[in-house]
C-alpha cells in the first residue's frame, strides 16, 4: 500500500513538473536585442543604451505568441536626444508593440554620441523578442 501511494504521488510530481516546463516553453522569454547602425562602433555606448531601454521595458501581460519580435526604429542625434521612433515591425499583440514604443520613449533621452563618431545621428534598431 505504501508503494502504491508513494508511486502515485511521484507521478502526480512528474506530471506538475512536466506541466510546469511545458508551460514555460510555451509562454516564451522576453528578450531586448539592440542593433546600431554598422558603422558604430561604441560598445560602451550602445550598452548603456541597452540597459536604459531594458529597465524602461514594462513587459506587458498580453504576450505575442513565440517567436514573434517588436521592431522599434529610432534615431539618435549627436546631442543624445531622439528625432524619430517608429514601430517598424509588429508582433501580433498591440500591448507588446505599446510596451516596445513606451520603452524606448520613456528612455529618451540618451547620453550624447560619442565624440569619435563622425555622424550627426545614428539609427538604432530595438527587437522586443518573445523566443
Amino acid at each position: 500500500m505504501r508503494r502504491h501511494r508513494a508511486a502515485a504521488a511521484l507521478n502526480a510530481v512528474t506530471f506538475v513538473l512536466v506541466f510546469l516546463v511545458a508551460g514555460a516553453f510555451a509562454a516564451g522569454k522576453p528578450d531586448l536585442k539592440t542593433y546600431p547602425a554598422s558603422d558604430f562602433k561604441d560598445s560602451a555606448y550602445m550598452q548603456k543604451v541597452h540597459q536604459k531601454v531594458g529597465a524602461s521595458w514594462k513587459i506587458p501581460d498580453e504576450r505575442p505568441n513565440p517567436p514573434a519580435k517588436s521592431v522599434v526604429i529610432v534615431t539618435i542625434l549627436r546631442d543624445g536626444s531622439v528625432i524619430e521612433s517608429r514601430l517598424h515591425m509588429k508582433s501580433g499583440s498591440d500591448a507588446w508593440d505599446a510596451s516596445a514604443t513606451d520603452a524606448v520613449k520613456k528612455a529618451a533621452p540618451f547620453d550624447p554620441l560619442p565624440k569619435s563618431y563622425p555622424r550627426t545621428s545614428v539609427e538604432v534598431h530595438f527587437h522586443f523578442e518573445m523566443d
